[in-house]
């Protein structure tokens, strides 16, 4: 005698697991660019460069707060750090002109500094992981 299956219940649990397999990844993955942009956001904020903005000096702060600004508009479109420096923090959505930063009295264009520091947090975070045993 072949025991009963209740279809309604076997459905019920097939959704909940393939929801549970298919969202939770997405979410994880979407926290991490978050922490990784939150990260880049912090980074200018605390430094001593000038931003200069279509011409226009602009404190750390103020620099990060616009762009900040920035993200929040467009954030379903931004899917990872990368994209946050290509398609917000390297020029003006406005004017089509390069950012750029002054840093001890050398300026350079933003996309290079904010890589730079994207590539050394990254390190930074993998060696605090606990490596494999192997």
């Amino acid at each position: 005698m072949r025991p009963h299956i209740n279809l309604c219940k076997a459905r019920k649990v097939l959704t909940l697991f393939l929801f549970i397999t298919l969202f939770f990844p997405i979410q994880f993955a979407i926290a991490a660019e978050d922490k990784e942009v939150a990260f880049l956001l912090s980074y200018i904020a605390e430094s001593d460069c000038i931003f200069i903005r279509n011409g226009d000096e602009h404190q750390a702060k103020a620099a990060s707060e616009h762009l900040e600004m920035k993200y929040n508009h467009v954030k379903n479109r931004v899917k990872s750090a990368e994209d946050f420096i290509d398609k917000i923090a390297t020029k003006s959505s406005f004017s089509g002109r390069p950012y750029e930063v002054l840093c001890n009295s050398v300026r350079f264009p933003t996309k290079f500094w904010l890589e730079e520091a994207l590539s050394t947090h990254r390190t930074s975070v993998a060696k605090k992981s606990p490596q494999p045993r192997g």
